[in-house]
């Protein structure tokens, strides 16, 4: 596995009371949902704990307690456009998710797929020592990243090339593809 060292992760443990900010942002797979929470060491204060599409499965909702402000996500938003504009690769940014040890060790390895390049579930099961009776619990953890885009999740594909389930719509896993290079724009 090839690890870019660019991704820090923080899983929350301990059950304290946070503030919840939001915000969107307008992208080409539609209006994003970015969700944070409180975090000491990160800069503005802020970690993202959520990012979500329109009609993603499990897709974070916004409550009635959280706090709409955009300036906690300011450096998230910039790197975000800048992916999209095609001028970022890899994404340098805290992380507060609050999955189980396998679903965190899945998220984080996530983090080691190159820009513009794919990889199989059964390779990054390899990767990981997870034995292939295990591969759909990998699959699975996969579909629960909170972090779509910036936990490449979409960068996982079958073995024979196919575009296995992404929880935002496998047509948003192919723009994603097609964007990074990583699949060829189809001529209609």
């Amino acid at each position: 596995m090839i690890s870019t060292g660019t991704t820090t992760a923080t899983t929350a443990t301990a059950a304290t009371t946070t503030t919840t900010s939001y915000t969107t942002l307008d992208s080409p797979l539609g209006e994003l949902l970015l969700v944070g929470e409180e975090s000491p060491t990160v800069p503005g204060g802020t970690a993202l704990a959520s990012l979500s599409m329109p009609q993603q499965r499990g897709a974070a909702s916004v409550q009635p307690h959280w706090h709409r402000d955009a300036r906690p996500f300011a450096e998230a938003l910039r790197r975000l456009r800048a992916y999209f504009a095609g001028e970022l690769t890899r994404f340098a940014l805290e992380f507060r998710t609050n999955g189980t040890e396998f679903q965190e060790r899945v998220w984080q390895s996530l983090d080691s797929i190159p820009y513009g390049t794919t990889t199989t579930y059964g390779r990054l099961a390899e990767a990981l020592g997870v034995p292939r009776s295990d591969v759909r619990a990998l699959g699975a953890a996969i579909g629960a990243n909170p972090l779509p885009i910036l936990r490449p999740c979409h960068r996982v594909i079958g073995a024979d090339g196919s575009m296995r389930g992404y929880a935002a719509g496998v047509e948003r896993k192919t723009a994603l593809l097609t964007h990074e290079g990583a699949l060829q724009p189809t001529l209609i």
